[in-house]
């Protein structure tokens, strides 16, 4: 063989000692399709040779696209680049996985759908925020495998759609309840709508309720830096602070660090400020900033493992369900409460 040749199926064949026949059956479908023996002699065969399959010519034989959708909200948040990272890892030289950002829109994301009906894409895997199981069901029963990212506790269901998620609820409360263990009796939380919005607050109040305490949203308009920095700026006008402050992600908590330098308010030691999914920023703020793991590398590769599983065969039947862990991640920016009522101190403009 010429060195630099480009190693064709029938010279894993002539290798392995079988027939190119064999050879193609066996990149079809695996190693069930032959028997074991020939299959360990073909794999062999393409380690030694370094062979790479044809993956457009698979895709014109199977009538499939080889192309998996990745689905993320904001591609600009810090959070999501490192998920789209270990799913597109996970799935392998097979399949080329491509980033869809949907903004969080309904229409966003029905697009999405509608194009892997029109066969665009063999599988969905990601972060829906707007979109219910039954939303799916006609790609579902077209063959599109779909493995969604969730926020919330999921069930499974007779549809072959799989699920990966972290209890946001119960990590928003127990960082609340962190907060409260320090001391803090006014905490005070920064949401903005959509996402994870509505299962974080939930966790913030339930906690603030056992604990007998008022719980006080503040709506940003965005979940990034500038929308916490807008909130906590129209806090510091009326002269009156929380002693703690819990945004709904990092990026919020970001701008609220920010701001609160700018104005003289010390952290953690006149407000306690915390976030939530530890994105890499979050080591890097000063100070760094005390924030919910969610481990996206974890959530990404987790998800996608179920999406191959579904592409390849491997798992059939109704969907599956994988919770995934969370931690609170402790560093320099919450302590104990100096004051209970924590006045700004005014600075010059």
């Amino acid at each position: 063989m010429k060195r630099g040749a480009r190693i064709t199926q029938k010279d894993v064949a002539v290798r392995a000692g079988v027939s190119q026949a064999t050879v193609s059956t066996f990149l079809a479908g695996g190693d069930g399709v032959v028997a074991s023996e020939t299959a360990h002699r073909i794999e062999a065969a393409i380690a030694e040779l370094g062979y790479t399959p044809n993956r457009f010519a698979r895709a014109l034989r199977t009538q499939r696209s080889m192309v998996v959708a990745c689905v993320v909200p904001d591609i600009t948040n810090p959070f999501y680049p490192a998920l789209f990272a270990a799913a597109q890892a996970t799935m392998g030289s097979e399949y080329d996985v491509v980033a869809i950002n949907t903004g969080g829109a309904a229409e966003a994301e029905d697009a999405v759908i509608a194009a892997a009906l029109q066969g665009r894409y063999d599988g969905l895997v990601g972060v829906f925020f707007t979109r219910r199981a039954s939303d799916f069901a006609d790609a579902v029963r077209a063959g599109v495998a779909v493995a969604r990212i969730e926020a919330h506790p999921k069930a499974g269901g007779a549809l072959a759609i799989d699920d990966v998620f972290v209890d946001n609820r119960r990590a928003a409360a127990e960082l609340t309840q962190t907060l409260l263990d320090l001391g803090h009796r006014r905490i005070e939380m920064i949401a903005a709508a959509g996402g994870p919005e509505t299962v974080r607050v939930e966790g913030y109040r339930a906690a603030m309720d056992r604990a007998g305490r008022e719980a006080v949203v503040h709506t940003a308009r965005a979940y990034s830096a500038a929308g916490g920095a807008e909130v906590v700026q129209a806090m510091l006008r009326r002269d009156k602070l929380p002693t703690a402050l819990l945004a709904a992600n990092d990026l919020m908590a970001i701008g609220a660090l920010r701001v609160l330098g700018e104005a003289g308010v010390a952290v953690p030691g006149d407000v306690s400020v915390a976030g939530f999914d530890d994105i890499m920023p979050a080591a890097l703020a000063m100070p760094q900033l005390t924030t919910v793991a969610l481990h996206q590398d974890d959530l990404g590769a987790r998800a996608a493992g179920l999406l191959l599983a579904r592409l390849t065969g491997a798992a059939e039947g109704p969907g599956r369900v994988v919770e995934m862990p969370f931690d609170i991640v402790a560093r320099a920016s919450i302590g104990p409460p100096a004051i209970q009522d924590t006045q700004r101190r005014r600075t010059s403009t």
